[in-house]
């Protein structure tokens, strides 16, 4: 057997084995990540890659017909961009990449593949990339251009993983490594030719980045879940104030002697309010954004009691079947009623709306009250009840994202995101 034969047989072998022993780790994991979902394809699909290639390279010495080597290196030009495909799908929700971004990239991504796509296609009638003399391989002087489509993606892969920063040195690094090795081994591929060093360096890029990424992200969620444990618990016993029990309870008892009906409604709802909160306390997982809702009516009609007229409250809901963690935009609507409208002597009206994108559920919380400086919050909490908790918490439970428009005298208009992965009901 050859030397190049026996070396090439070995990385698939190797390669194989190795995948699927992460293959394995990835499905049979229970809770897994949005990332790890991709990352399950891209084990899958590489795995796939090498056991066509050992079975070509034990059986290539045999058949050596034009066209079953035309066959087999076209099907292997179009499995490396099929993997090229899959790692940025992976990667982008790995980093999490922007909406936009993210479209403009993936449109980008899938454009050229399928220009390339056809190109091989082409190429077995055109010998534009390579083609087979004698069942002998033979490269044409512009085979490196069948590489553009990785080499464009990786370079692609590389800058959005560098610019990224929330991403740690390490797992931009591992990013980084990722792209440069295989562009390193098809370099190399072309100078030794007919050893699988591209492959090789494969090995190495993918065990790096499952190592580095997969721990790094490990350790990072295990630390999150505590934070998210401790932000829940402040946020839960914010919700349950002294001060607006006695208000509320208070209004009822004075309410029970002129409208003994009413007070028995609002007495309902003080019920329903303390019940929903003393829940969230040991709710752990996502709830439906419907019963955050009803949460949020309730606790309108008990404002209501002092203020009347003074609260004017919209809901404009049209998306409800999603999930949402307990108690993330109740106190939103909370900040906009005391600390929006109800600083007006004539009050305000609070705005909530849901509706749905391609990728998100959003909901919207606007109040044309008196408005504040967002670059405030995180030295007054006590003016705008954990709005820092309530935001980390919209993240690392439901890969969610907050964001805040106000400014003095002008309202405020706060938009929460839920990426619909994970928060469908």
């Amino acid at each position: 057997m050859e030397p190049n034969t026996v070396f090439n047989a070995t990385v698939c072998l190797i390669g194989v084995l190795i995948l699927s022993v992460h293959l394995i780790s990835v499905a049979i994991k229970k809770d897994k990540r949005k990332d790890e979902k991709y990352l399950f394809y891209f084990f899958l699909f590489t795995i796939i890659h090498f056991a066509a290639y050992l079975v070509f390279t034990f059986i290539r010495p045999v058949y050596t017909d034009d066209t079953f080597v035309i066959a087999f290196y076209t099907s292997f030009y179009i499995m490396n961009n099929i993997e090229v495909l899959l790692l940025y799908r992976y990667m982008s929700s790995y980093v999490d990449v922007p909406e936009r971004t993210d479209a403009v990239i993936s449109a980008v991504n899938v454009s050229l593949f399928l220009i390339y796509f056809l190109l091989d296609i082409a190429n077995i009638f055109t010998g534009l990339f390579f083609t087979s003399v004698d069942g002998v391989y033979t490269r044409s002087p512009h085979m490196i251009l069948s590489q553009g489509y990785q080499f464009i993606m990786f370079i692609i892969i590389a800058a959005v993983a560098l610019s990224n920063r929330k991403l740690h040195v390490r797992e931009k690094i591992a990013f980084s490594v990722y792209c440069g090795l295989p562009f390193v081994g098809i370099v190399f591929q072309n100078i030794f030719r007919g050893y699988a060093i591209a492959y090789a360096s494969i090995i190495i890029a993918i065990e790096g980045l499952f190592v580095f990424l997969n721990i790094e992200k490990s350790i990072r969620l295990s630390k999150q879940e505590q934070e998210n444990k401790e932000s829940q618990i402040r946020i839960m016993i914010s919700q349950i104030q002294p001060h607006f029990i006695y208000n509320s309870l208070s209004s009822i008892s004075t309410m029970i002697l002129i409208d003994p009906e009413k007070a028995q409604t609002a007495l309902d709802h003080f019920t329903e309010y303390l019940r929903h909160n003393l829940q969230s306390l040991t709710e752990h997982d996502l709830i439906p954004f419907r019963n955050e809702l009803q949460h949020i009516k309730t606790y309108v009609e008990l404002e209501k009691l002092r203020f009347e007229d003074r609260i004017r409250v919209v809901y404009d809901t049209q998306a409800l079947d999603f999930r949402i963690p307990p108690l993330s935009i109740q106190p939103l609507v909370e900040n906009s009623i005391k600390h929006g409208i109800l600083k007006k002597l004539e009050g305000g009206t609070v705005t909530v709306r849901s509706y749905e994108t391609a990728r998100t559920y959003v909901v919207e919380i606007s109040d044309d009250g008196i408005g504040f400086d967002p670059g405030t919050v995180g030295k007054q909490d006590s003016s705008h009840v954990g709005l820092n908790n309530i935001g980390f918490r919209i993240r690392k439970m439901c890969d969610g994202d907050m964001r805040i428009e106000s400014a003095p005298d002008r309202g405020t208009h706060v938009t929460v995101t839920f990426s619909k992965e994970g928060t469908e009901s």
